[in-house]
């Protein structure tokens, strides 16, 4: 295995990797930062729904949240000059990864795939080619690298299409063809495709067709005589998923990344365009290296975990969709529509006197979105809620009480892909007795599926 995986192969398509990447990276940080999301997401809210573990990282106080973006955007630049590329990968990766763990509300499985593949460029000599430290000496410029470099690149883009597919064999994807129906009716009124897309046959021919690329589209790229027709069929897909769902863009970075797939002879072709516009003279002085033992373990790992956690979803009982008990991280792409409405109480035991509170006082828009229908984010809020009105003094009629030990109750009512809403918790449920942790959460109401 170790001398399959050190096979020489050409370094070329890790270096067009690393520049469109830091394109499409330097692409995202700057569209945050054009469209105001930096105040809107990172530095309005009040409160944050940080991950499980993650609860020590904290936002930076007021306008130096744009101190991680400035990181990204040098970052990104460090990767597609190739200067300095170590450094700057590691810039990227923190700067990236310490954003997206500020807050749950944003969580997009194309987020979590792009720190994923910016802890891998860290560890691979992309830069060794066609960049400022070769071109300076500050690495050694090869033609030739180890195999399982791109190999770690290819797998775990295939990680993101083919777990993607396996979530699609689900019966309301497959047999109700949710929640695609739901939302392409956004389009029934369009002048010239409306009539078509009310049809529920065409949510379906959506569904079945999505759930057989994405299961299928690895294998196809990784064959040689259909490499290119699926390459088409990549872009044709993503394109179609751009122009009818707002999912930012995750197309294009699907369809760029894709390219790690494609022949030699046009990642050739690439780098030499490239070369040829800014004059480059490549210097080869060693032709490969071989990964080291400790980085092949580390390797292995990291596929093991890659390829069971998105699974672990099958230790707990129940709905995953309706519990969502490991359900982030695991590349579950556009299968879920849910709607809430939450309603908090602040109890106290003492007096039985209870306040209803207005969500939008401690939360954004999105956020309370996004936390009336994930259970975790519940009881986030609800420990919050209980630190807050601790010890505060409140009016019950006539009389005035202080809140030593306030409860949190709440009425949530979920409606799960296009079915009618159900109580998703019922408000006996003192939420400040509910841990916040990985254990299944029997409190929930049952699922409607």
């Amino acid at each position: 295995m170790r001398s399959i995986l050190n096979k020489p192969i050409s370094i070329t398509p890790l270096i067009v990797f690393r520049i469109v990447f830091g394109v499409l990276a330097f692409y995202g940080a700057s569209r945050f930062l054009l469209k105001g999301w930096v105040q809107e997401l990172y530095i309005d809210p009040q409160f944050y729904f940080p991950y499980l573990g993650f609860e020590w990282v904290k936002p930076l106080p007021g306008d130096w949240m744009y101190l991680p973006f400035a990181g990204m955007l040098i970052g990104s630049l460090g990767i597609i000059l190739g200067y300095r590329y170590r450094l700057a990968t590691v810039l990227y990766f923190l700067s990236f990864t310490y954003v997206e763990l500020l807050d749950k509300t944003n969580y997009l499985n194309h987020y979590y795939f792009v720190s994923l593949v910016a802890f891998i460029l860290i560890f691979i000599p992309a830069h060794s080619g066609f960049s400022l430290d070769a071109k300076l000496g500050r690495t050694v410029e090869m033609d030739q690298v180890p195999r399982g470099y791109l190999w770690l690149l290819q797998f775990q883009l295939a990680c993101v299409y083919f777990f993607a597919g396996i979530a699609k064999l689900d019966t309301d994807w497959l047999f109700r063809a949710e929640p695609l129906f739901t939302w392409l009716q956004a389009f029934r009124d369009s002048a010239l495709l409306g009539d078509l897309f009310a049809r529920r046959t065409t949510a379906y021919v959506f569904a079945w067709g999505g759930c057989l690329y994405d299961l299928s589209i690895v294998f196809f790229l990784l064959y040689k005589p259909t490499k290119w027709l699926a390459y088409l069929a990549v872009v044709f897909f993503h394109l179609v998923t751009y122009c009818l769902f707002p999912i930012g863009v995750f197309p294009l970075v699907m369809i760029f990344s894709t390219w790690i797939f494609l022949p030699l002879s046009f990642q050739d072709k690439v780098l030499d365009f490239l070369k040829a516009k800014l004059q480059y003279k490549q210097k080869v002085e060693k032709s490969v290296t071989t990964i080291p033992k400790i980085g092949q373990l580390a390797v292995g790992c990291f596929v093991i975990l890659q390829l069971t956690l998105p699974f672990r979803y099958l230790a707990y009982p129940g709905d995953l969709f309706w519990k969502e008990e490991g359900f982030r991280f695991s590349w579950r792409v556009m299968l879920m529509h849910k709607e809430g409405l939450a309603t908090f109480y602040i109890h106290d035991p003492k007096t039985g006197g209870e306040i209803e509170i207005d969500n939008s006082k401690y939360l954004t828009k999105r956020q309370e979105e996004q936390m009336s229908t994930q259970p975790d984010m519940i009881l986030q809020y609800a420990s919050y809620l209980q630190e807050k009105f601790k010890d505060s003094t409140l009016i019950f009629g006539t009389k005035e009480f202080t809140l030593s030990n306030p409860t949190v109750h709440a009425d949530v009512f979920v409606s799960l892909n296009g079915r009618k809403a159900e109580k998703f918790i019922d408000r006996k449920v003192d939420l400040t007795q509910k841990r916040y942790d990985l254990c299944h959460r029997d409190w929930l109401e049952p699922s409607p599926r």
